[in-house]
């Protein structure tokens, strides 16, 4: 534990921690995906035999496959790009640790049973054969997969979870009909889109707030810094415990609501008592400046990108292992149930291409949202961060339906958005401002209010997120599930016009 908090003058820069980067690649990154999609078909095949059942579970396995690389690509970001961003961790660090805990998330807690259908929005007992309904799951995997890879190449990190429920919607309605959709279900699906990112963008903005008033506003950074910070990390540590219960071991423990308040409170308490004396002791040789006080939060934001990879591998394998597992099913059984078991074989797939996806593809999108949203220092990734856990959890709690992806991403536009608002109000203090409040004040004193109006109106406010990342990512959101539903539902006519 006592790697956690580090020092200025004697610190370990997390980034040297896990520095391990991916190796240069004698081939070609899409000649290592399609040999892999191969492999993957011909296992399929020689499971299942050479007949027209094997051939619909071998493309079905493929199509898997890529819904997993395209997972990897873009959706693994929003757990480890805060970090890249504030420099708590290189770009090849990340994707080491996101690989490692990604992959033991998906195997170790991504559980051995699976829903059939993706967040229950199609009732499958109205689709007329198993035949049929297999051709839909496949169509849904591919055009959740597509559509993913068309939102990777364009910058916009997507819902995978949205993603592939639009493809199982266009499957479904394209294979029995619009009476096969629960359509309140869709309902709360569609709520998540405004409510995700506003819970997490506002969560966030609170969290920094706090830290700017508590901590960087003061004269002595250092003293309040000593006081403050193991507080907020011992939010963190009891967030990230209730957090891992909650999601990230869901499928393997379901404890109660009391239980898993009880450990977050014990966690919060016995962080308090191991962090307070080591905020001490690294305070001691920090500067009393904000790139100071930073370094207080570098381990933490390691810690924070490992265990939201893992959740993210034990919940979000299913979009890609669920419904070739429900395929596997059919084809085994000839029947379809609302429950199924998930092969060994098939979760592989699912953890090595989501783990694939992002050692070839996920540096694209680590990047965007790291850096190209809005400047991140290792305060502000801190509160993004945390602002993730503690929204799942408090909508899980409530019952609410939202997405990981927009939670992260409306953190980081709403850390870039408290800034911008401070910095063009000057709701917090910088170099400057109270000497030009007094030359306004002079000014009109003297009775030159227009010169003074002049002034002001040719200083235009400050951007400090960018405007067209923002529209292409909420133009992306809210097309995901259409889109996916438009290729899904397309491929399925294709493909059962030339099975007939």
């Amino acid at each position: 534990m006592t790697t956690i908090i580090t020092s200025a003058k004697h610190k370990v820069d997390a980034s040297s921690v896990v520095s391990v980067g991916p190796p240069k690649l004698s081939l070609p990154k899409f000649t290592i995906a399609a040999v892999f999609l191969v492999l993957v078909s011909i296992y399929a095949l020689v499971t299942f035999g050479v007949n027209q059942v094997a051939l619909i579970v071998s493309i079905a396995s493929v199509a898997g496959a890529y819904m997993a690389i395209n997972i990897g690509a873009n959706d693994v970001a929003n757990n480890v790009g805060p970090a890249v961003g504030s420099g708590a961790l290189t770009l090849g660090g990340a994707i080491f640790i996101a690989v490692i805990f990604e992959s033991a998330g998906a195997l170790l807690a991504g559980g051995d049973v699976v829903s059939t259908i993706s967040k229950g929005i199609i009732d499958a007992s109205l689709i007329p054969d198993s035949t049929t309904f297999m051709l839909a799951m496949g169509a849904a995997l591919l055009a959740g997969a597509l559509w993913l890879n068309l939102a990777t190449w364009l910058g916009a990190p997507v819902s995978t979870t949205h993603s592939i429920v639009g493809g199982v919607l266009g499957g479904g309605v394209a294979a029995a009909g619009y009476n096969v959709v629960d359509w309140e279900v869709m309902s709360k699906i569609a709520a998540s889109w405004v409510v995700s990112p506003l819970l997490g963008g506002l969560i966030a903005a609170a969290f920094l707030a706090g830290i700017e008033k508590t901590v960087f506003s003061k004269q002595d950074m250092i003293a309040a810094s000593r006081r403050w910070v193991p507080i907020f990390l011992g939010v963190m540590v009891a967030a990230f415990t209730m957090y891992l219960m909650m999601k990230g071991l869901k499928k393997i423990w379901k404890p109660g609501p009391s239980i898993i308040l009880g450990v977050g409170l014990g966690g919060f308490v016995v962080a308090q008592m191991i962090l307070r004396p080591l905020v001490s002791k690294a305070s001691l040789s920090l500067e009393n400046r904000r790139a100071g006080v930073n370094q207080l939060f570098n381990i933490p934001l390691v810690f924070a990108a490992a265990l939201l990879s893992f959740s993210h591998g034990a919940n979000d394998v299913a979009n890609a292992v669920g419904p070739l597992s429900a395929i596997v099913s059919v084809a085994s059984s000839a029947e379809v149930a609302s429950k199924v078991g998930i092969p060994l074989w098939v979760m592989a797939i699912g953890a090595i291409g989501i783990s694939l996806g992002l050692f070839l593809f996920g540096a694209k999108l680590i990047r965007t949202v790291g850096k190209q949203l809005t400047a991140l220092d290792q305060t502000r990734a801190f509160c993004v961060c945390l602002s993730a856990a503690i929204t799942v959890i408090g909508a899980s709690a409530l019952g609410l339906p939202v997405s990981s992806t927009h939670i992260a991403i409306g953190a980081v536009f709403g850390v870039g958005f408290y800034r911008e608002f401070c910095s063009n109000t000057g709701s917090r203090s910088r170099p400057g401002f109270a000497a030009r409040i007094d030359q306004v004040i002079d000014r009109l004193i003297r009775g030159d209010a227009a010169r003074v109006t002049a002034v002001e109106k040719r200083r235009k406010p400050r951007r400090l997120v960018r405007r067209s990342q923002l529209l292409t990512i909420l133009a992306a959101w809210f097309i995901t599930v259409p889109s996916a539903a438009a290729i899904s539902a397309s491929l399925f006519y294709i493909v059962q016009g030339i099975a007939k």
